[in-house]
């Protein structure tokens, strides 16, 4: 296994992952996306402000920089612009991921703020586990058309990574990338989890102010 390669991974990823596609789109729109709505730059915040077509646009290129950011190993690879054996590509793919996600997070652009990561994750991991990723997704689509909460969704859509990954039987890399996944959207989402426990949660609309999604 080449550590130097897993390290360029993650370099990578993280520089993608800086990207923050909500503050672009909401520039162009000459909206602050800091102090709009929630205030935080995702793109459910992006559907609130400025309506469904920027918001689905940013979650589709946030969705598309983790998929690269995992993916780009693979594809080198195939295209012998690289030569790595199947344990490093799989961590290469893993580190690049993370990197998204780190740099979605806290991006180096913007001060080492950003959003919560959701659409950048599910890209990432439907690069490396795609099955695993739409039963998460399923998981998803139930969990906020049963409550109507995208935050609740989103951290079911976490719990499921690793169940689902082990019932595959995919690798133990991409079990634990599961737990790490879950543990992360838990942390970002942990004022979401203290209203629902309170029952001061909002639901999503596309105006509201107090709810800070992803």
């Amino acid at each position: 296994m080449s550590s130097l390669w897993i390290i360029i991974a993650v370099v990578v990823g993280y520089l993608v992952g800086s990207i923050s596609f909500a503050v672009l789109v909401a520039k162009r729109k000459g909206v602050d996306i800091f102090k709009a709505g929630s205030g935080n730059p995702g793109a459910t915040n992006v559907v609130r402000v400025l309506g469904k077509g920027p918001g689905y646009t940013v979650f589709f290129l946030d969705f598309l920089k983790g998929f690269a950011a995992a993916h780009w190993p693979t594809f080198a690879l195939h295209c012998g612009w690289i030569a790595v054996d199947a344990d490093t590509l799989l961590w290469m793919g893993i580190a690049g991921l993370g990197g998204a996600v780190a740099g979605h997070s806290f991006s180096i652009f913007l001060k080492f703020r950003g959003g919560k990561g959701v659409a950048t994750t599910i890209g990432g991991l439907l690069a490396l586990m795609p099955w695993v990723t739409l039963g998460a997704l399923l998981v998803w689509n139930l969990a906020f058309f049963a409550s109507g909460y995208v935050s609740l969704a989103s951290i079911c859509f976490g719990l499921t990574l690793m169940p689902l990954a082990a019932g595959l039987h995919e690798p133990r890399a991409l079990v634990g990338l599961g737990l790490v996944l879950a543990i992360l959207i838990l942390w970002r989402h942990r004022a979401n989890l203290q209203r629902l426990m309170k029952g001061t949660e909002h639901k999503f609309e596309r105006k509201a102010t107090k709810e800070q999604r992803d």
